[in-house]
């Protein structure tokens, strides 16, 4: 792929079909499905990620777009100045942007500061752990100019690492590769240390999941714990010890974590460990499903039990699988709650609205033989802004019942 493209006025056109909704894309909707687009041979000869002037049906400009023919989306708006000169001075102004709103949200530089879409840079990530930056290039687009925007993120920020994963499954999609690397300074030698809600995680920045840590579920994580001190804890997907190490901090007696993952896991214990907690706190591996079953066999029960899986419906071909995975886990876990205890129930399947999932939760408490009242619905945090215009940047939802 190559690393510049073509200047403005060298810029090929693309152009939307009658049926197309174009006023949607000139209210702010991102992007073009490849059926609202008109794919013609010149079209589809266009290399991923070349931008283009899109026109709509009558031929009147709406924008600047990175076309890719090869994907179900056919092109991402990325300017209404369909002459911008995407260098690093146009990823600075972005970048600056984002930057400004989250030195206002938080008091030290752990969080998301590029939130893809919301952010103005269509499928791109960039989650930010002091002087180190993790980039997920998730868009043919981004990959091709990935050097004007690693220089204006480094300009812009004044890190000194900036880490490229290419493990996100949106790349494939996009026809992109799966080789991450160091785009800037060095490889941080272990994990890093990030205080959040008085817990400390341990993030891979190099190799764990997604990009080292969620920092989209921070405010439930302290809703959780709010309602933790004194408790006896569960945390399933545990990850690096979301929900159990702020509970701890929170004042909990104890919590147990469960994962598939053993790295994991182990970053968890040293998290809590780092915290003074860990004569409170234990690991459990394995498949979540089988660690819930098993805990009831052996009449273990907790005061707030937390399920925070991985997307059960990342697509909407997988939606019904998914729904009903999530009524599993809703029923294995309600009977682990002690009475008066708490069940929180996460979801970051966009596939699944917010209706859907808590259906498919209330579905599996009742049928667990347990009644609930929903308490509270947490989302994803401020770093993790939402364009109203396009639902999946909402994916984040966290339920929690009182039982």
């Amino acid at each position: 792929m190559t690393s510049d493209i073509s200047p403005p006025a060298e810029r090929p056109t693309v152009r939307l079909l009658p049926k197309a909704n174009a006023r949607a894309i000139r209210h702010g909707f991102p992007w073009v499905y490849a059926n609202e687009m008109v794919l013609d041979r010149r079209t589809k000869k266009l290399e991923p990620g070349t931008l283009a002037v899109l026109e709509d049906s009558a031929r009147q400009v709406m924008g600047l777009v990175a076309v890719n023919p090869s994907s179900k989306i056919a092109a991402r708006m990325l300017d209404t100045d369909a002459s911008a000169a995407l260098d690093a001075a146009w990823f600075e102004v972005r970048i600056a942007k984002a930057l400004d709103l989250r030195a206002r949200l938080f008091d030290a530089p752990f969080y998301r500061l590029i939130h893809a879409e919301a952010d103005g840079l269509p499928g791109v990530v960039i989650d930010r752990f002091g002087d180190t930056c993790v980039l997920q290039p998730n868009a043919a687009w981004a990959e091709a100019l990935i050097a004007p925007l690693c220089a204006a993120l480094v300009k812009v920020t004044g890190v000194s690492v900036v880490i490229k994963n290419a493990a996100g499954r949106t790349r494939a999609l996009e026809g992109l590769d799966d080789v991450s690397g160091v785009l800037a300074g060095a490889a941080p030698q272990g994990p890093i240390a990030v205080s959040m809600n008085g817990a400390t995680y341990l993030a891979d920045v190099m190799g764990g999941q997604k990009t080292g840590l969620f920092y989209d579920q921070r405010p439930n994580h302290a809703f959780a714990a709010s309602l933790s001190r004194g408790a006896r804890v569960l945390d399933v997907f545990a990850h690096v010890g979301g929900f159990s190490l702020a509970a701890l901090a929170a004042g909990a007696q104890e919590a147990l974590a469960v994962d598939a993952s053993a790295p994991a896991l182990e970053l968890a214990a040293q998290g809590a460990a780092a915290m003074g907690a860990e004569e409170r706190f234990a690991t459990r591996q394995g498949d979540a499903f089988d660690t819930l079953a098993a805990l009831r066999s052996e009449g273990a029960q907790f005061d707030v039990v937390i399920c925070d899986p991985p997307a059960f419906a990342p697509s909407r071909n997988a939606l019904e699988a998914g729904l009903r995975a999530y009524e599993r886990i809703a029923r294995l876990a309600a009977p682990l709650v002690a009475d008066n205890g708490i069940l929180g129930l996460c979801s970051c399947s966009h596939a699944a609205d917010l209706a859907q999932f808590r259906n498919a939760s209330v579905r599996g408490i009742g049928r667990a033989g347990r009644r609930a009242t929903l308490l509270h619905t947490g989302f994803a945090g401020p770093d993790h802004p939402q364009l109203p215009q396009l639902a999946e940047s909402g994916y984040l939802k966290s339920l929690f019942f009182g039982l």
